[in-house]
């Protein structure tokens, strides 16, 4: 098996640290699915390492699985990052064309970008990624890609994304110290983004909700470019801490009623209907009203939801995407949250599960799994834009051990299509 073609990403989340392996064949599109490995997660909280040790340990366990079923060993891997830390803001570069004739090359695209990086950075924060919006040259606004046009100026709108600097340096300590080298770091909203959405979804515009377990990350597509996005400090695990001080009962009892008899509308659950904790848990006991579990739960979505309209607003697109909100992550599952996002938000929903890769695809087919499935389909969604386009995403991330900390400046194939 040619190490050139495995693929792996690891998605190290709040709630679960998950590893995909993957094969790809030069005959084949799609890559094949040949490992998998999910493992609960300590010591990560809102996105951000609060126990290096805890996550190296997480990390470890779950390749492991992978590397078990796969019948290989993980040298690289596609990581994600995300959490509170994350923050972003609009730039604007500006060049003078280079070449005497006024035809735009890639040079001018690199230094376009290079100028847009140019921002007012907040302590200890550093930029990740620089991705162009739209471009103007001269008088002429909206340009999607202006290589081979000819003008004077050229003018470059885009979303700077951040990021803490100790953030992504613990997490690049935790991925080394478990012996694999780090060959993307991809923004965990973003990869989502990436298996989820189709070419026209982004074309028409459209909110991604990806609900995990510490945050909900949100993607705003239009015109098949990234409008906007944002980490909320809000996720299913508070979903669950709100049943376990509503139940008065442990954690791992409230996720289990969670999941089990969970709805996002009360009005659909009989009010009479109760659940007995004796048969979630042996050593629970007592009865509890399901109506009254999904009114805990209603209320902790309805404010991810209004949260999100919020941005939605603050970018003047609430209400406006027609091709709705495609909720996806681990709480994307619970009945009827998709008759609530469209109740608070005034928009078409769905479930966002990821895209179909070949393989042991059984295994990965749930929302929970769209981060990591866009870790393994990020390269290759970049080949097949590069083939189209010259547009190019700028990636500063530092990839470092703990001993030499260096900036990785790298262009990337723009994933967009």
């Amino acid at each position: 098996m040619s190490k050139e073609n495995i693929i792996v990403g690891i998605d190290i989340g709040s709630s679960v640290v998950r590893t995909v392996i993957a094969q790809a064949f030069s005959d084949v599109e799609i890559p094949r699915i040949i490992g998998v490995g999910e493992v609960p997660s300590a010591g990560i909280r809102r996105g951000t390492i609060s126990d290096v040790e805890e996550v190296v340990k997480n990390i470890n366990e779950s390749v492991e699985k992978a590397e078990r079923m796969a019948g290989i060993t993980v040298k690289k891997a596609n990581i994600n990052i995300g959490g509170t830390d994350i923050s972003f803001q609009d730039s604007k570069g500006v060049i003078a064309v280079g070449r005497a004739d006024g035809e735009v090359v890639e040079d001018d695209l690199e230094r376009v970008i290079i100028e847009a990086q140019n921002v007012v950075l907040p302590l200890n924060k550093e930029i990740i990624y620089v991705i162009p919006k739209n471009y103007r040259l001269d008088d002429q606004e909206n340009i999607k890609d202006p290589l081979g046009m000819r003008g004077v100026r050229l003018e470059m709108n885009s979303l700077v994304i951040e990021c803490s600097s100790n953030q992504i340096k613990n997490l690049t300590k935790c991925v080394h110290q478990s012996g694999i080298d780090i060959n993307e770091i991809v923004l965990e909203s973003l990869a989502a983004a990436t298996s989820v959405l189709g070419k026209k979804q982004k074309e028409l515009g459209v909110v991604l909700i990806n609900i995990g377990g510490g945050t909900t990350g949100i993607s705003v597509f239009e015109d098949g470019d990234l409008l906007h996005t944002s980490v909320l400090p809000v996720g299913a695990g508070h979903i669950t801490n709100d049943i376990a001080i509503g139940l008065r009962t442990s954690i791992e009892i409230a996720e289990k009623v969670k999941l089990e008899f969970g709805n996002a509308i009360p009005e659909e659950v009989n009010k009479k209907e109760e659940i007995d904790l004796s048969e979630v848990d042996s050593q629970e006991s007592g009865m509890v009203s399901r109506y009254h579990v999904a009114e805990i739960i209603e209320a902790r979505l309805e404010e991810i939801f209004l949260m999100v309209n919020k941005e939605l607003k603050s970018i003047g697109k609430a209400g406006l995407l027609p091709a709705g909100a495609v909720i996806t992550g681990g709480g994307a599952k619970l009945p009827q949250i998709v008759d609530l996002a469209k109740n608070v938000l005034g928009l078409p929903a769905q479930i966002g599960f990821p895209i179909n890769l070949g393989g042991i695809m059984n295994k990965v087919d749930d929302p929970s799994f769209s981060t990591v499935i866009g870790l393994i389909v990020w390269n290759e969604e970049r080949k097949v834009d590069s083939q189209k386009s010259s547009k190019k995403v700028f990636g500063n991330v530092s990839v470092t051990t703990e001993e030499t900390v260096k900036k990785m400046r790298k262009w990337m194939e723009k994933f967009l299509p």
